[in-house]
Order: structure tokens, then sequence, then C-alpha cells
């Protein structure tokens, strides 16, 4: 998009992911649409549908797939680049859909005092982040877990970045800092789960949330495996549920490179994992995730997932992990 589009362009709306990067993109993006109204989405979500009557002329979409009825829509995600250019499709292979928007909106609204915050954010969502950084006290790193205790976290923490508070002041805030610490203690039970859970096969480990009602990231399950493993699948959401419901999660996977090992990527592409049996799957080459489908065989069929499904799934991913390098 040429920067005299952007300077024209009206936005009103804004649906934007709830993690780490949603969140500083869509603090960017009110700093120049300050009256925008925001909505927190998820990837599945979109697809599915479930804000199509959100979305119009006037929405931009941040960090999320593209919608055509989109005026605006900033990603980084290489299973969302765009076949040939595209007016309102802004994509760039930067570490972070926030880096992008940074980049496009720079030349119109001081982003000086986000630097820190972007610098953080580009390591964390672009897998440069070392083991003893995510290990540590970084206000960064608690703020980017707590903004997944809820919206009304993520919301707070997107108004206080687009503010102008530092990563500091923002995780001192008593919002934040509740969900901080609530975060901290599910932290302890989190490893105690991961550690009862941990199965490594051919170098992936392997963790079953699913029907837990929590959630792990990449970084929690290879800092507790190391070396032993090159890349990990988690297991989450719940069987019988679709997005939609209250509070419903499908039953889902998420696949992360080592990056604390291999820290210049990967050694093999996930996406081929993410988007072997859900066209819908996808992310980065290090980082992406799907959902789990129910299969005859390795065939894709319509009925209800089981936890026979779960297991299958699996089995095949391994099957298709174990040819990397051949």
């Amino acid at each position: 998009m040429a920067m005299a589009g952007v300077d024209e362009l009206e936005i009103t709306r804004i649906l934007t992911d709830s993690d780490l990067d949603g969140v500083l993109s869509g603090a960017i993006l009110l700093r120049r649409w300050p009256e925008a109204e925001v909505v927190f989405g998820h990837p599945g979500a979109l697809k599915n549908g479930l804000y199509d009557e959100f979305i119009n002329s006037k929405t931009a979409i941040c960090d999320l797939p593209y919608h055509p009825k989109c005026g605006l829509s900033i990603d980084h995600h290489l299973s969302n680049k765009p076949e040939s250019e595209d007016g309102v499709r802004v994509w760039e292979a930067a570490p972070s859909a926030a880096r992008v928007a940074a980049n496009l909106l720079g030349h119109i609204i001081d982003l000086e005092d986000l630097s820190e915050a972007l610098e953080w954010t580009d390591r964390l969502d672009g897998g440069m982040v070392t083991r003893e950084q995510y290990l540590s006290e970084e206000p960064m790193v608690w703020i980017g877990r707590s903004v997944g205790v809820g919206d009304e976290v993520a919301r707070a923490a997107m108004w206080l970045f687009s503010s102008g508070l530092t990563p500091h002041e923002i995780s001192e805030t008593s919002v934040v800092k509740a969900a901080i610490a609530q975060r901290k203690r599910e932290n302890e039970i989190l490893k105690l789960e991961i550690e009862e859970r941990l199965e490594i096969v051919d170098r992936l480990a392997i963790v079953r949330m699913h029907g837990l009602g929590m959630r792990s990231n990449g970084y929690a399950v290879t800092a507790y495996a190391g070396d032993a493993c090159d890349a990990c699948l988690i297991t989450h959401g719940d069987l019988g549920v679709s997005f939609g419901e209250e509070g419903g999660y499908p039953v889902s996977a998420s696949f992360y490179t080592n990056s604390f090992l291999h820290k210049d990527g990967g050694i093999f592409n996930l996406t081929t994992l993410a988007t072997r049996f859900d066209s819908d799957g996808g992310g980065h080459k290090d980082a992406c995730g799907c959902r789990v489908k129910p299969l005859d065989g390795s065939i894709v069929v319509d009925r209800d997932v089981t936890e026979e499904d779960i297991e299958l799934n699996i089995k095949q991913w391994l099957d298709v992990w174990s040819l990397r390098g051949k």
C-alpha cells in the first residue's frame, strides 16, 4: 500500500489477535485511529465466518488471515502471504505483525517510545529469544504471557501501550500485574503438567494438553525438554466444541521449532504438518498450528473428532516428520 493511500485511509474497526503481537499491532493502529472499535479474534474463527458481520471496508485486520471485505490487512505469517500485490494487503516477512504496522504507519505517527516493546515482540514472536531471557523476569516476556489470561487484560495492555507507557510501567499497573501474578501461579502447575505429559519421539517433543483447560506455548515445552528435541507438538482445546461457543476451543495442535537450540531456524518446515489435514492450518515454518481433524485412515471425514482421531493425527504427523532431511 502506498503511503498516500495509508494517509487517507479511514479505519473505524480493528480485528486483531489477542497475543502480544496482535495486542501491540492494535496499539499502533489505535494511535492512528484512536476512535476505532477493537475486537480480538482467532484465525480459525475468522476463517469460519464468525466475524463476517464485523468486517467491512473500514475494518483493519492485524496478525490474522486476510478477509476479502476488509479495508486493510496487516500480516507477516508465511502461510498468509498474498500471491500478488494488493492495495489492501500489507504483508512483510518481518518478525512480527507489529513491526509491519510500525513500518506502515511510522511516517504518520511517532512510535519512538514503542521501540523497546517492538524489539521484544520481534524476539518473542520471531523465535529469537534465548532460554535465559524466556525464564527471566523481563517485563515484556511476562506481559506476553499475561495477555493470554483474557480479553480484558489484552485490551488493557493494548491501551497502555498505545498511551505511551513503558513495558515496566505496564507490568506494574493493577490489571496487568494481577494477570502476571496469575500466570506465575499457573506456570508452576503448567510445568508439572508438561513434566508429566512430555513424550519425545524421534526428537519431536509431544505434550497432550487437550481437555485440561490450559494452553502452553512452545517456549515452555522446549525450555523444559532442552536439547533432546528439535521441535514440539502440543495439543489443546476440547473435544465436542467449536468456535463461537462460549469459551469453546476445538481440539487443535501447535507446532514449534526448538528455537533455543536452532537459533537460525528449524530443520523442518512445520507448516507441512499444520496443513497435512487442515486446509486452514498454517502460520510460520517454525511456529504454526491447525485443527485436529476426524480421519478415516489418512482421509479427512465429516464427523466429530474423537480421542482416537487425535492419536491418529499425531501418528501421521510423526510419519511426515520422520521424512525430514530425506
